[in-house]
């Protein structure tokens, strides 16, 4: 991720950003003409391209984009914040999407970036936050954090959210682990009517409890990247300064220094966000 830098240049038509006006790219190529598109939801565009994955714009000190993937952000905030401003924003488009509101009680299954910005946004709106986690850094650092940590090698998970929520279970699941047992313990963890977020990106189909779906009317839904809205709100979360961002991040390289950023990230258990500086 980048630690990203003031407009320096505007192309002829674009009017509403100018030279030296800090922004961050959420990196997003839509066509624009599909059905998706075309309903209002270009992030999950049909023929949806990601840049500098997709394109070119990775990892370089200058990059071109388009002004409709642009948002400011302040003055004030520090470039790191704003490299982090994406994976967060991730989060919130997550938490919304499970309709978390204040009182809830909210379980993670996966401590890693994105589930502890999921955790971190949730607690934000007034929630209590469970963390599953078996990396011993991972779940020293959410309890660090303030949020209440249970390792499911080692404790039986269920039995403990649901001696936590006096016998009712957790109103929302966010599935973050991509893994079978995240998969097969998610419906065993919510409340009837409750909801469940599915954030990982399974490479297999995984099994999952179907009859459980039936049987407490529970609530499925997908969640992919984000959406202008969900930019704008991680922006105003990081400038609040609410959230511990700071804390997920493991080290700040320079672009020269690269192979050492990947090193230092490869196989290691304490790793969470490693930042590329481009300037």
């Amino acid at each position: 991720m980048k630690c990203l830098e003031p407009v320096i240049e505007l192309g002829a038509n674009v009017k509403d950003f100018k030279v030296g006006e800090r922004v961050v790219v959420r990196p997003l190529d839509w066509c624009g003409n599909c059905p998706a598109c075309k309903a209002g939801h270009q992030h999950i565009c049909m023929n949806l391209k990601f840049m500098g994955i997709d394109s070119p714009g990775a990892m370089q000190e200058e990059w071109i984009v388009q002004s409709r993937t642009l948002h400011r952000f302040p003055d004030t905030m520090d470039f790191k914040l704003g490299a982090l401003i994406e994976p967060l924003a991730v989060a919130c488009h997550d938490v919304r999407l499970g309709e978390v509101k204040s009182g809830d009680s909210v379980v993670v299954l996966g401590g890693r970036p994105i589930g502890m910005l999921v955790a971190m946004v949730a607690k934000a709106t007034g929630t209590k936050v469970f963390i599953s986690e078996i990396n011993s850094y991972r779940l020293n650092l959410a309890a660090k954090l303030g949020f209440d940590t249970i390792n499911p090698l080692e404790n039986d998970i269920i039995e403990y959210v649901n001696t936590q929520t006096a016998g009712a279970g957790a109103d929302v699941v966010f599935e973050v682990t991509a893994s079978q047992p995240g998969a097969t313990i998610m419906t065993e963890l919510v409340r009837a009517r409750g909801r469940i977020v599915a954030v990982g990106i399974f490479n297999e189909p995984p099994k999952i409890n179907m009859f459980k779906f039936f049987w407490r009317e529970l609530k499925l839904c997908g969640a992919r990247v984000y959406e202008g809205q969900d930019f704008d709100n991680a922006i105003n979360l990081a400038a609040s300064g609410k959230l511990a961002l700071e804390s997920i991040i493991s080290g700040v390289y320079k672009l020269e220094d690269i192979q050492s950023a990947f090193e230092s990230f490869e196989n290691n258990r304490q790793a969470m966000k490693v930042l590329i500086k481009c300037n």
